[in-house]
């Protein structure tokens, strides 16, 4: 059910700025003003943060808006909101749970493996989430062309990368002239049959959608393959299921990725709702992921055991090609590991 009041109550913007571009200036950055606006106690959050911290709130108010108003265990909001929770230390969780961070401080050609290249193309996010294996890694201002010049000739000189993965932060918070040069470079490379985008704005920011992108993105010879990243039935309200109908209208391929979250889809029935809903707007379950062990997201586990029996859950109800793939990342893997 999507939730509405007052916050989404704003001055149209000025018809040169894009929708988007003017809801994430707006978006929420002091968890004292969300709270205030959902009705709860500004002491539910941590409102300060060291000078080192890299991971502060952002939260568009459209994607604010579906939280529940007076809920403190809102599904949404537990999922963006800084708690004391993430101060208690926890064994065995690290700041680079996965081994990223040598390859996220190197050029933006993270890995190549089975003829697949990953770029980081830009480290921005739309949206902080609590629970981000890169919540630890600082969060700057990149030359998209500059960084990504050199992964691309890489990419030309080797003939088995077949498909090119665009990830960060989020590719889809580069404007369309940047991206657009990006993805026209990637498909003058003959050998190159996809470009999988992975991207978690079409759920957070769905006015970014819009159809000068879609429009971008069907025009490309290599196939678009597009991971969205919706972890609960209730991110994707009107607003984003529509963007998902204009992404797939334009022949782009829809596949989901969620992380089990605690407090927050840990329900065999919230899973099963999700599937159906996503497939409803043309996207596929792809992956659901255990917690990445990252320090300050322990209260967000949910054991494997359990998700074992919750993944067992959605097989019993849904048909296969609704139930995602219960994977972990592990440190020095090019691939995901299947749990069960």
């Amino acid at each position: 059910m999507e939730v509405k009041h007052e916050m989404l109550a704003r001055t149209a913007p000025p018809c040169q700025i894009p929708t988007w571009k003017q809801e994430l200036a707006e978006a929420y950055r002091r968890p004292r003003e969300l709270l205030a606006d959902l009705g709860l106690d500004k002491t539910l959050s941590i409102d300060a943060f060291p000078p080192e911290a890299g991971l502060r709130m952002l939260v568009p108010r459209p994607y604010a808006a579906l939280m529940e108003p007076g809920n403190p265990c809102d599904p949404l909001l537990r999922q963006v909101l800084p708690t004391a929770e993430e101060s208690v230390e926890q064994p065995g969780f690290s700041n680079d749970p996965v081994g990223d961070g040598a390859a996220k401080r190197a050029p933006s050609l993270l890995q190549k493996y089975r003829g697949r290249a990953l770029l980081l193309v830009t480290s921005a996010c739309a949206i902080h989430c609590r629970y981000c294996f890169r919540r630890h890694f600082p969060y700057k201002e990149e030359n998209t062309a500059t960084a990504a010049s050199g992964a691309l000739a890489f990419i030309r000189r080797d003939e088995t990368m077949e498909e090119v993965i665009l990830s960060g932060g989020d590719p889809l918070i580069l404007d369309d002239k940047p991206l657009k040069n990006l993805v026209e470079q990637i498909s003058g490379i003959a050998h190159v049959r996809r470009v999988r985008i992975h991207t978690r704005l079409p759920v957070v920011l769905p006015s970014r959608v819009t159809p000068g992108l879609c429009e971008l993105l069907a025009g490309i010879r290599p196939k678009v393959v597009m991971v969205i990243h919706a972890n609960h039935p209730r991110e994707l309200g009107a607003a984003a299921a529509a963007a998902l109908r204009r992404l797939g209208a334009a022949g782009i391929a829809l596949l989901n990725q969620s992380v089990l979250l605690k407090g927050v889809n840990d329900r065999t029935a919230i899973l099963c709702e999700l599937s159906e809903t996503l497939f409803a707007n043309g996207a596929l379950p792809y992956y659901l992921h255990l917690l990445d062990r990252v320090k300050g997201a322990a209260h967000f586990e949910v054991a494997s055991t359990e998700a074992a029996r919750i993944i067992n859950g959605l097989r019993t109800s849904l048909p296969g090609y609704l139930v995602p793939r219960l994977v972990r990342e592990q440190a020095g893997f090019a691939y995901k590991t299947p749990v069960c």
